[in-house]
């Protein structure tokens, strides 16, 4: 069973996923995460990052895992061969804008390989275990971020 969800899962987030997640970031802009910000797997959050090759900001709403003050997303890409693009961005542009439910705020974000750090990789499979699937469908290792919110305004 847990298999064939996983299946589901990843064939609805690479058919009509992209689809999705834009106006996911929209309800939850518009509504200031009364819509959006709670999901049946846990609460999602808006990362804005600043285009590596655009210069353009880039949105995506994100799972998220919260803990001592500090925010944990995961680049799992679905499990694609690829690193996602926000993570990308992330790493030639760590400054991002965040938003969880109708809070904004500024953070610094470090892009953390899942082996550099095991004990939070485990701790973050356990939020979701989803992640440690998506691990098991590529070669490459998941990277986690952690956003550190600063005193600056978006």
């Amino acid at each position: 069973m847990k298999e064939m969800t996983l299946k589901l899962t990843v064939a609805i987030d690479r058919s009509i996923g992209r689809t999705i997640y834009r106006w996911h970031v929209h309800l939850y802009r518009l509504t200031r995460g009364f819509i959006g910000h709670q999901s049946p797997v846990g609460p999602m959050l808006i990362l804005e990052t600043l285009g590596r090759k655009s210069g353009l900001i880039r949105s995506v709403t994100l799972l998220y895992y919260e803990k001592d003050l500090r925010y944990y997303v995961v680049a799992s890409n679905g499990g694609r061969p690829a690193h996602p693009e926000w993570l990308l961005n992330v790493r030639a542009h760590p400054e991002v804008s965040v938003q969880v439910g109708a809070r904004r705020f500024v953070a610094l974000a470090r892009a953390v390989p899942s082996t550099e750090d095991p004990a939070r990789w485990t701790e973050l499979v356990n939020h979701y275990h989803g992640w440690g699937d998506y691990q098991r469908l590529t070669d490459r290792t998941i990277s986690f971020v952690e956003l550190v919110p600063t005193t600056r305004q978006p």
